[in-house]
């Protein structure tokens, strides 16, 4: 499960990632991704009064999860949302400080397992730029 601090919960905060930061496309997901610049890091924080920020002053990671009736009726949907939330549990903590992602998942994730989905979204942040250091695992 994530922390609430890495959640996005707000519709203007998947509307302000989705409008202006860089989105990857996958057969079975599409992730935007949204990180932003030191100077900016500072606007946002005041912007957004529920995030706090890390001990050592940086913001936490956050992202979203957009999972529509197209995917499948309400029990495919939940289990893609459990897939997607497990797998980037472990990749938060290798993204910018600050960074926000929404991942959206599309019709053929309901039929995926959980290593095709590890393989779409971590090709999708290997083509926003958004590697974790070293080799994934």
């Amino acid at each position: 499960m994530l922390p609430a601090v890495s959640r996005l919960t707000r519709r203007q905060d998947f509307g302000l990632v989705m409008r202006r930061g860089r989105r990857s496309g996958r057969s079975r997901l599409v992730v935007h991704a949204l990180v932003p610049a030191p100077e900016q890091e500072v606007s946002m924080a005041g912007s957004v009064d529920a995030i706090q920020p890390t001990p050592d002053g940086a913001l936490p990671s956050r992202v979203g999860f957009v999972v529509s009736k197209a995917v499948g009726n309400s029990v495919v949907r939940h289990r893609v949302s459990r897939r997607l939330r497990h797998l980037l549990g472990p990749r938060l903590a290798e993204l910018p400080a600050g960074s926000q992602l929404v991942v959206r998942a599309l019709a053929p994730a309901a039929d995926a397992t959980s290593a095709e989905l590890a393989a779409d979204l971590d090709a999708a942040l290997r083509k926003l730029g958004r590697t974790p250091r070293g080799p994934s695992s």
